[in-house]
């Protein structure tokens, strides 16, 4: 087994490779890059967003037709939302093996900071291995400085480390084999 990790075509480009290679360390498991193949669904013009949860049924859509059991995660530019929600850095969907991540909210520029690609792959690493272990089955952690945490803010995301806890670790240990 291991994770696909799909780039879309916005979002920033040279980063895969250390994102992956890192996301690959924390859970344990390989992950490939590839060139985003899954049609961007959901787009709501009113927000300027993406409805999060729409564009999980597209990676499920393009899973079926390729029929594709391993996990993906889907990164990409644009912001993302789900009801309920004003925003979300990402979702995830055990059930089909499905995530998503924007850089959106995860870039400095979006708070009026200078831009550092450090930043950026830091918090797309931690992101992303949290939506990935949801995909395992885990669930989010009362640990502020496990990736399983549950941030709502970008200092929230930024205090985390790069790291499950022990609990969270066991638990995914576990359930990816």
């Amino acid at each position: 087994m291991h994770i696909h990790i799909f780039w879309d075509s916005l979002a920033p480009a040279g980063l895969q490779v250390p994102v992956a290679r890192t996301i690959s360390a924390i859970t344990g498991v390989r992950a490939t890059i590839g060139e985003n193949p899954v049609r961007m669904m959901g787009y709501d013009q009113a927000r300027k967003q993406i409805n999060a949860p729409a564009l999980l049924d597209g990676i499920h859509a393009y899973k079926r037709r390729q029929h594709l059991t391993d996990p993906v995660l889907l990164v990409v530019s644009q912001d993302l939302f789900r009801d309920g929600h004003s925003f979300v850095f990402g979702l995830a969907r055990e059930s089909v093996g499905a995530a998503v991540v924007s850089v959106a909210r995860l870039k400095n520029q979006y708070y009026g900071k200078p831009d550092r690609d450090d930043d950026l792959v830091d918090r797309l690493i931690k992101e992303g291995a949290h939506e990935i272990g949801h995909l395992f089955g885990l669930g989010h952690c009362m640990v502020p400085e496990c990736i399983m945490f549950r941030p709502d803010t970008l200092d929230e995301l930024d205090r985390k480390k790069k790291m499950f806890c022990d609990e969270c670790r066991v638990h995914l240990d576990r359930n990816k084999h």
